[in-house]
Order: structure tokens, then sequence, then C-alpha cells
């Protein structure tokens, strides 16, 4: 049993609520109280890291009540180890965060947001390592090149995605990260993909359906994209610039009305 004993108000308001928003059985106490014997980990305030003998113990940060609960219920579950995180990208990668064995978190955002996402659960942990699927070459490319200081593997994600029963719409990229994460992959530190005529025309179908006057954008744009250099968006800015620029020019010419 999670037993919160906390004398710190912030800290005690955001745990109880994040455990009761999780739906886990918990009991609070006093931090001078004697533990009850079920007590199996306690979550804390730093005054009082020290006050339970060997009993696993949890310091909460009143700030990142999250947190800690993942780290309680890790323990909780014999699954304290290592931070994992799998992800299955794509233009909405699924994340799962994994502490050992047990799934503490999960996520699926837009990719350009997926990194600062996986950044952030990885800041604080020991010897994180970030596992990518190699299924979604260019934005999986994209994601290894920008993620930093942290160790990424790339994993073969054949039949990771699981059959997905009536009710399950929308689950599938995040248990497909829980599988990925799951898989020892290839240590990268970069990766270069050339993208093909057909990963290109996609990015182009994408510039039009984002454009309000139904542009597309050039190759060369649509490689800076595939790249990561550029959002569809910013190409497109890019490319209505060119074409004011030219029109500018034309304009600008000797005999020009």
């Amino acid at each position: 049993m999670i037993v919160v004993a906390t004398t710190d108000f912030e800290c005690y308001h955001g745990v109880v609520n994040e455990l009761r928003d999780r739906g886990v059985t918990f009991t609070t106490i006093e931090p001078d109280e004697q533990l009850p014997e079920r007590t199996r980990v306690v979550v804390t305030d730093e005054a009082h890291a020290g006050t339970f003998g060997d009993v696993p113990t949890i310091v909460a940060d009143p700030e990142d009540a999250r947190r800690a609960v993942d780290g309680a219920l890790a323990a909780l579950s014999g699954g304290g180890g290592r931070t994992i995180v799998g992800v299955d990208p794509g233009r909405k990668p699924g994340i799962a965060v994994l502490s050992g064995d047990v799934v503490v978190a999960a996520f699926q955002v837009p990719l350009a947001d997926a990194v600062d996402v996986v950044e952030r659960e990885v800041a604080d942990a020991t010897d994180p390592v970030v596992r990518i699927g190699d299924g979604a070459r260019l934005q999986g490319a994209q994601l290894v090149n920008e993620l930093e200081d942290v160790r990424v593997e790339l994993v073969d994600e054949t039949g990771t995605t699981p059959y997905l029963g009536t009710g399950t719409r929308g689950m599938g990229d995040v248990l497909a990260a829980v599988n990925i994460a799951r898989l020892e992959g290839e240590v990268v530190d970069a990766r270069t993909i050339e993208p093909t005529a057909g990963e290109l025309q996609v990015i182009k179908d994408r510039s039009r359906e984002r454009s309000e006057t139904n542009r597309s954008i050039d190759e060369a744009l649509a490689r800076r994209v595939a790249a990561g250099e550029l959002t569809i968006d910013e190409a497109l800015a890019e490319h209505r610039g060119r074409d004011s620029e030219e029109t500018d020019d034309r304009t600008s010419e000797p005999g020009s009305h």
C-alpha cells in the first residue's frame, strides 16, 4: 500500500489528487505516526525524507506530483529501475515511459512537440534510454537527430502494433510505443535518410492541404521539411516570401506599370 506522509500542504494535495485521478488505493498519516503494517512505499516531502527507515521512500516535489506518483507505483509493482522511453514515430508519435517494466506515463503529441516531451521525461532519470521505432523513416530520423545527451536506440518495430478491439480507436500508437520500449535496438547518434519521390510528394500534398490558397511547396523545400529543417508551415511561409519578392522585382523593372 502507498502511504502519503507529509506536512507540506502543496505536496499533500498534489500527490493525493494524482493518486485519486489514477484510482490508486492509498492512505495518509502524519510523518511522526507509525506506519501501517501493509505499507510498501511512502511518499513524503523533502523535510521528512529520512524518517521512515528501510521503507522505500519517494520524495515528492510539490511542483511535480505526477513524477512522485510514477515512482511510487513503480516501487509498488517491483518495477523500479531504468527509465525507458518508447516512441512510435509518425505525424503524432505515441510515447510511452517505463520505469523498469511498469508503464508510468503515456502521451500522443504532434511531432513538433515530441522531443520536448521525451527530454522532459528523461531529465532527472539515471542512465535513461530512448527507443524509437524504425517504421516512419522521416519522422523517426528527425527525432533521432534532435535528441541530445541521451542514449537513443533504433528498434525494429515489426509486430509492435497490437490488434485493437472495439472501443480502442486511437490507442494503437501508444500501445506500439510500449512494445517498442521493451525491445532492445541499435544505438544511434544520428540518422540520415534520403527521402523517396513518394515521401516528397506526400509532403507537397500536405503543404497544399495546409495552404489557404491551395499552394504546394517545391521539391527543394519539401526536402528541407523531410530533413526536419523546416515545418510545413515554415516552408509555406518561405514559399510565399519568394513569390512576393518575384512580384516586387517584376513591378520594379523599367517599363512596368
